[in-house]
């Protein structure tokens, strides 16, 4: 199998596995099928009809929709003629779209959706550099200046005879030669594009050969966005592998999806998996206490039995009978809120919790958490089948290597390293010091080698979902304000992004006076209904140029503020946010557990 170059690859799956299925999407309650015959078809008609639209080796080509067949096509048709994709989040504002297209120079923008097409429109003005956008969904009288239809656009690629051409610039196309730029969020909010090469990619797919078995029979449910490396990697070893991947749209629903797709492998940020625990362990509350109890001890005899087949060791029949009673009562029924059996499941983009790791386990179903970055594409380490150690993110794999520096910090160097990031040689040489990439996490390597992550140096919040978010962008927007004195976005871990702000007391009690509400202390002030309603519009006015994901949901007033004295704050004045969460535990607790309550006054 070449690997030269990952169109290349994909040309090879689509010959080997040509009547199999390649990829399903769901419309109207109906899934749609492409073959790998389908598939290597349409990206040679796009590519051809790239070659005629002017694109050229080097040139950028962005990708701006949900998940979806189109996609992926258009992606490795542009690699096929020597472009470098850029993918823009579908979470993006006008502003970071048009920030993302003007940094990379894109020339031709794939765009899903009447709604990512409206906004397209909205900047394109200030893009010099576009010059076609080539749309799918997106209606009739698109009146964007270059615009086509991606049917038409592939439909005039099919009747051009320059198959030839595309396939002498697919040869052309080296293993070190940048595949794609994928723009992540720095600690000052400025995202920064990570170039990866082809080669980056196929180290990746060498690394779960060793570990994972993926074939044919395996199906994959794609629901993290495309736009980021975990996903779109995972998805070219779906390919690679003769597998087939079943789209999602809509993140929302992968919950449901799961026992639609019956998908059989798959990654997923933490999420998922805690939404189905959680959904378990309602049920077995308020269930009888025979019940409950019968659920727990399930667990145990589960957890006993895979352990012994994980570590191939004997299983008596005393402990095979007991897992069947088990498997029957409870056990299978975990599996089937999960889509059935499982090959396995991976997680990464945030931390799983342990006990999470240890209940799927208990199902006969491992997942593998592991960890990596946008500028390691992305996979550094992992659990596998063979090698697991719950509470852990699993051991590095194939061709990296780690060492942790003296401040506890990660580094990490192989062929998976990003080649830098794009027009910022300053900022790659912050994180590419002597050979070893930095990664801004701190952790610690075990005896047998698995990695422990145990806090981030980098100042980022990565969501439950797996979203990395610069929180001095969200302070820097909502402590404009006048009437914010301090704020400290927060969020590590959770559903959403929240805020701790001490507001400006002055400006604030003369609201208060020009407003006739009368108040006793600070306190008393912080409760008044007309203050969470002056603070919640502001936040919303101040927060419309944030994505949907970067706004803040709750928050809470606090009557102290941040002071060096309690540590909360650096000598020059900057929060430090781990210190806040510490001490501020018990106001953030209560932002994320009342469901109903949009703010918290006098944390």
């Amino acid at each position: 199998m070449s690997e030269k170059n990952l169109p290349t690859m994909l040309a090879d799956a689509c010959r080997r596995f040509a009547d199999l299925p390649a990829m399903r999407i769901k419309q109207e309650d109906v899934w749609i099928v492409l073959s790998y015959r389908d598939v290597g078809a349409q990206i040679q008609q796009v590519a051809k009809a790239l070659v005629d639209a002017g694109i050229k080796p080097g040139d950028r080509v962005g990708l701006f929709s949900q998940n979806c067949p189109a996609w992926t096509i258009a992606d490795v048709a542009a690699q096929s003629v020597g472009a470098i994709t850029v993918p823009l989040h579908a979470t993006n504002t006008p502003a970071q779209s048009a920030y993302v297209l003007n940094d990379a120079g894109v020339r031709l923008l794939f765009v899903g959706g009447q709604k990512k097409l409206e906004q397209i429109r909205e900047v394109a003005g200030n893009v010099p550099t576009l010059v076609t956008t080539v749309g799918w969904d997106c209606g009739a009288g698109a009146d964007l200046p270059g615009f086509l239809s991606f049917d038409d656009f592939r439909a005039h690629g099919a009747t051009l005879a320059t198959d030839a051409q595309v396939q002498a610039r697919t040869d052309a196309v080296e293993s070190d030669d940048a595949a794609t730029i994928i723009y992540t969020s720095g600690t000052t909010g400025e995202p920064k594009g990570a170039v990866l090469s082809h080669g980056n990619f196929a180290h990746q797919f060498r690394a779960l050969d060793a570990w994972f078995d993926v074939g044919p029979k395996d199906r994959s449910l794609g629901f993290l966005p495309l736009s980021h490396v975990y996903e779109r990697c995972w998805s070219y070893y779906v390919y690679r592998q003769g597998a087939v991947n079943s789209f999602l749209a809509d993140p929302k629903q992968a919950a449901e999806a799961l026992r639609d797709v019956l998908p059989t492998v798959m990654v997923s940020v933490p999420l998922l998996y805690e939404r189905v625990h959680a959904a378990v362990q309602a049920k077995v509350t308020a269930s009888g206490w025979v019940a409950r109890a019968a659920f727990h001890v399930a667990l145990m005899i589960g957890t006993r039995y895979h352990t012994r087949a994980y570590g191939k060791r004997g299983i008596g029949p005393v402990l095979r009978a007991l897992y069947r009673w088990a498997d029957r009562k409870v056990l299978s029924k975990i599996r089937d809120a999960v889509g059935g059996p499982k090959n396995f499941f991976s997680a990464g983009g945030a931390p799983l919790a342990r006990e999470i790791e240890e209940f799927f386990f208990a199902a006969g179903i491992l997942v593998c958490e592991g960890y990596g970055l946008t500028e390691t594409a992305p996979m550094l380490t992992a659990n596998s089948p063979s090698a697991f150690r719950f509470g852990s993110v699993g051991r590095p794999v194939e061709g990296v290597e780690l060492k942790i520096d003296t401040n506890g910090e990660v580094l990490a160097r192989g062929p998976n390293i990003m080649k830098g990031y794009f027009n910022k040689p300053e900022e790659t040489a912050k994180v590419c010091v002597d050979g070893w990439f930095r990664t801004g996490d701190v952790g610690h390597i075990d005896a047998d080698g698995f990695l422990t992550i145990t806090e981030r140096i980098k100042d980022l919040i990565i969501t439950a979902q797996g979203k990395n978010i610069a929180p001095q962008r969200i302070e820097m927007l909502l402590g404009m304000d006048r009437f914010v004195q301090q704020i400290a976005a927060i969020g590590d871990r959770q559903r959403f992004i929240s805020a701790l702000i001490v507001p400006a007391f002055a400006a604030l009690e003369e609201f208060a006076k020009q407003h006739g509400i009368h108040f006793a202390s600070r306190k008393a002030l912080l409760e008044k209904p007309e203050v969470v309603a002056l603070y919640k519009k502001r936040i919303e006015l101040a927060s419309q140029e944030l994505a949907s994901y970067e706004k803040v949901r709750r928050f809470a007033l606090l009557e102290e503020p941040f002071t060096q004295e309690e540590g909360e704050l650096t000598p020059t004045l900057k929060i430090r946010r781990k210190v806040i969460s510490e001490r501020r535990r018990h106001v953030i607790e209560r932002l994320y557990a009342d469901p109903g309550e949009r703010r918290v006054a006098n944390g």
